[in-house]
């Protein structure tokens, strides 16, 4: 599978999210306004000196980033369905527009929560009965409509609590009843929800989204962390606002990839990946 985002996708962002324009990172990089412009536009790949000397302005790691735009990396491939202890995850794919979303659903003896809808309520609503699944909760990873999308939908067939960050709940695209919310701060760091034997364990992580959460299950020596959008296999999301930038590289750097080195990283779009890959491969993951 195909990364989420390219060379031009990770320069733009990390641009956008120093506040830095065009013209200065041509200039603390050395290459021309017009060719760093035709570079973030995708107009050509960039050269190794070229992503190197971009890198260096931006604050990423070179040798990564220059891998990136050779198409020299993808993260190793993880299945569909993972085995979580006595349980599993299964991914449910949906699209806006034709943009690939994911969701998943993690399940142990019957019970089941949904992290993020995949904007795909039919989707989600078969594989629960299909698998004959009790749903105990929906864990949002943020508000914005291609994650939440549909939420009315499995609401009115299965009345669970809903788990979202506090910032976020004016990024939804629909209100949820407000008996179900249950709204996440970072007091809330670490709160855990039970699904069937497993533990799942919320992580605030804002950066994308002001409320930006991520979830964590372990059992039995593996590990697998729903990310979001917080982070794609070698990029992140977009930070909104751009001001929330270096708090999104501190939930990537200080929590998800401080996690251990084999747990599975399972993004909102994109391939699934590891810590270990990404913290190997991916330019945003530490200082230069």
């Amino acid at each position: 599978m195909t990364l989420e985002d390219d060379f031009c996708d990770i320069i733009k962002k990390a641009r956008m999210g120093q506040g830095l324009s065009v013209e200065q990172v041509a200039g603390a990089s050395g290459i021309s306004t017009d060719a760093l412009a035709r570079l973030e536009r995708g107009g050509r790949p960039p050269t190794r000196e070229e992503a190197a000397a971009v890198a260096a302005a931006l604050g990423l790691r070179a040798a990564p980033l220059a891998e990136i735009a050779a198409g020299a990396w993808t993260p190793p491939p993880v299945p569909p369905s993972l085995p979580v202890g006595s349980g599993g995850v299964e991914t449910v794919r949906g699209d806006i527009g034709g943009y690939e979303v994911k969701g998943y659903v993690l399940h142990e003896g019957g019970d089941a929560v949904l992290i993020d809808t995949a904007a795909n309520a039919p989707a989600m609503l078969e594989r629960l009965s299909s698998r004959g699944l009790r749903l105990a909760g929906i864990c949002l990873t943020h508000g914005h409509a291609d994650h939440a999308g549909g939420l009315d939908r499995i609401l009115a067939q299965w009345r669970v609590p809903v788990y979202l960050g506090e910032e976020d709940l004016d990024l939804m695209p629909a209100s949820p009843p407000r008996a179900l919310v249950h709204l996440l701060t970072a007091g809330d760091d670490g709160l855990t929800i039970a699904v069937g034997r497993l533990t799942l364990r919320c992580l605030i992580t804002p950066g994308h989204t002001p409320g930006g959460l991520c979830y964590l299950v372990e059992a039995d020596g593996t590990a697998c962390c729903f990310v979001g959008d917080t982070l794609f296999a070698g990029s992140v999301g977009r930070a909104n606002p751009f001001a929330l930038y270096p708090t999104h590289l501190r939930s990537v750097r200080e929590r998800l990839l401080r996690l251990p080195p084999r747990t599975v990283l399972l993004p909102g779009h994109g391939p699934a990946t590891t810590v270990e890959a990404e913290a190997a491969h991916n330019p945003f993951a530490a200082s230069p």
